[in-house]
């Protein structure tokens, strides 16, 4: 790398996260007392040597991996990775993104180490490609450790009393590219009745960094101080926006714009009955719904929980 002369320029990176589980194999499952089948999973930075890195942050050459590598016994390979390519699928269409656009593709031609895989695309805008990858490693890579290492990576299965290499289904996402998915399918620009534009971020609500805006129609009155009230309530929770300059309808674009699922918009009657109006992004509906109610309406949509156990 770089100009200098013959091999000084020569550098040594992962190029997959992977290795780093599999080396550490043995540490995790007796310091966790793990039992087969079980997973370990890892973020981090990961290299490729692309010629020509292109197509935006789809193809660098340093980007950021989150792979899972789940161990079973040999021989129950080919019923995980099915399980695993299903379970990942559904994870994707959790997101709330069309369905049309994912798909899987399988592969004819194996890595040398793979007995199946297929990868998850996307259809990004410039084309269908991969998002996610799932693979039957077999047990090629701790084999290659004990080859080289000199050290036992066996597993003691104590229910058939037999120790064994076990084989691995591995799950590797590239988080750049789930990030371009996400922004790219989220970006709107949409054409209203009046004839006005509006640029509006429809990312999944669990996924906006901000949850929710609080906005005092008006900097007087005591409008303030009773948003204040309610960002206070909701603040150790969510990730709340207070905005209180330019015209309502402007504030609603600036939180468009950002993504912000939900407006709470307080207002003399906010005085009167402790009732607010509630704008849903996406569809720039308003509701009018008491004060207290307005905790569980965010956390209905912007939960992990409901959006995974679905």
């Amino acid at each position: 790398m770089g100009s200098v002369s013959e091999d000084a320029s020569t550098l040594y990176l992962r190029p997959e996260t992977a290795q780093g589980i599999f080396v550490n194999f043995l540490n995790v499952q007796k310091t966790g007392r793990m039992k087969i089948p079980f997973g370990i999973a890892q973020t981090g930075k990961a290299f490729r040597n692309e010629i020509v890195a292109r197509q935006f942050i789809f193809r660098m050459r340093e980007f950021e991996q989150m792979e899972m590598q789940f161990f079973v016994k040999p021989g129950t390979e080919m019923e995980w990775y099915h399980y695993w390519k299903e379970a990942r699928l559904k994870w994707h269409h959790a997101l709330g993104f069309p369905t049309r656009k994912y798909r899987f593709h399988d592969h004819i031609k194996l890595a040398h180490y793979a007995n199946a895989a297929a990868d998850i695309e996307f259809e990004f805008p410039f084309g269908f490609k991969e998002l996610e990858g799932i693979h039957s490693r077999t047990d090629f890579d701790l084999k290659s450790h004990e080859s080289f290492s000199g050290k036992k990576l066996q597993y003691f299965d104590p229910e058939l009393n037999e120790s064994y290499v076990p084989y691995v289904v591995e799950t590797s996402v590239g988080l750049d590219r789930m990030f371009l998915a996400v922004m790219s399918q989220a970006y709107t620009e949409e054409k209203l009745e009046d004839g006005s534009e509006r640029v509006v971020l429809n990312l999944p609500p669990f996924l906006a960094p901000v949850k929710v805006a609080v906005l005092p129609l008006v900097k007087k009155d005591g409008l303030p101080e009773k948003a204040r009230e309610l960002i206070d309530q909701l603040k150790f929770d969510y990730l709340c926006q207070y905005d209180e300059k330019d015209s309502i309808g402007k504030r609603y674009r600036r939180q468009d714009a950002i993504g912000t699922p939900f407006c709470v918009t307080i207002d003399h009657q906010t005085i009167e009955d402790q009732t607010v109006t509630v704008r849903h992004r996406d569809t720039m509906v308003q509701e009018r719904i008491a004060i207290s109610k307005v905790r569980e309406l965010v956390e209905s949509k912007v939960s992990f929980r409901n959006v995974l156990t679905a």
